[in-house]
């Protein structure tokens, strides 16, 4: 394995997460949303990730591309990742009393978004802390490629 794949692994983990911040800023946008124009109030979304293999990821070179049709077993088993989907959950609305409100309905119930505000800082947290350490595994690429290319000098 060259040391430019592992670039390219950690860059489709940045990829994933950065798109999985998005979703979460979304929810939290939408925390009070309570008429979409699909109707009804905002639905959460989640996002889903699937291994994706190394020479899928495109880019590099074509001695890079010619050397992956060489792969040792270890180098087969090396993933980047995706995103496969992002679906919205499933369950009920939160049902909150207001009649007030101008959606409530005829009981004076209005149906709002069923997002958890702690449970998306959670998943933020997580989203954050992985890109992070994609951006660690990089630098720390760049730094073996900088240390090889002093050898070679």
């Amino acid at each position: 394995m060259d040391l430019f794949q592992s670039m390219q692994i950690s860059a489709s983990g940045l990829a994933a997460q950065r798109i999985r911040m998005n979703v979460i800023a979304s929810n939290l946008a939408n925390i009070n949303t309570t008429k979409t124009p699909e109707g009804g109030p905002y639905r959460r979304k989640d996002v889903y990730f699937r291994p994706i293999e190394v020479n899928e990821l495109g880019g590099g070179s074509d001695v890079a591309r010619a050397r992956i049709s060489f792969k040792n077993e270890l180098e087969r088993e090396l993933r980047g990742v995706e995103i496969s989907r992002v679906v919205k959950d499933q369950k009920d609305p939160r049902l909150v009393y207001n009649p007030s409100h101008p959606d409530a309905n005829d009981k004076g119930y209005v149906s709002m978004p069923n997002i958890n505000m702690i449970t998306e800082v959670v998943t933020m947290m997580n989203a954050q802390r992985s890109y992070e350490a994609n951006v660690t595994a990089i630098n720390a690429t760049k730094a073996m490629i900088n240390k090889s290319m002093a050898i070679g000098r």
